[in-house]
C-alpha cells in the first residue's frame, strides 16, 4: 500500500538555523532517502517552498477565490513529503519514525486512496 508521509514542523525555526546545521539536516535526509531506496519503499518526495509562497484556492458559488499563504492557521507547516510503498501501516510508521523531521516536528502518515 502506498502512503504519503507529510513532514510537518515550524518553518520559522528551520529558517533560523545556521548554514552548518542546514547542511547537517540535508545530509540526514539524504541518508534516510538512501536507506529507504535500498529497502525498496521510496517512490518519491520533495521539499516544499515556504508557506509565504503558497496560494490557497477555493471555489464558492462558481467563483474561484484565491488567497496568499495556507488556509489553516497552524503552529506547524508541511515542509515536504515522501511517497512510500509499504507492506502495511507498521512499515510506513517505521519509515516515518526515521525521517529527521520527526525529532522536532511530526510526520503525518496517510494512506493513498488507490482506485
Amino acid at each position: 500500500m502506498r502512503y504519503l508521509l507529510m513532514i510537518c514542523g515550524d518553518e520559522t525555526a528551520y529558517q533560523a538555523v545556521s548554514d552548518d546545521e542546514a547542511a547537517a539536516s540535508t545530509a540526514e535526509y539524504m541518508k534516510w532517502g538512501e536507506e529507504m531506496g535500498r529497502r525498496g519503499v521510496l517512490q518519491g518526495g520533495e521539499r516544499l517552498r515556504p508557506t509565504t509562497d503558497a496560494t490557497t484556492v477555493r471555489v464558492r458559488d462558481g467563483d474561484v477565490v484565491t488567497s496568499d499563504g495556507p488556509f489553516a492557521e497552524t503552529k506547524e507547516q508541511i515542509g515536504g513529503y515522501y511517497v512510500v510503498d509499504c507492506k502495511d501501516l507498521d512499515e510506513a510508521i517505521d519509515a516515518a519514525s526515521k525521517i529527521p523531521g520527526a525529532r522536532s516536528g511530526s510526520i503525518e502518515v496517510r494512506p493513498i486512496w488507490e482506485m
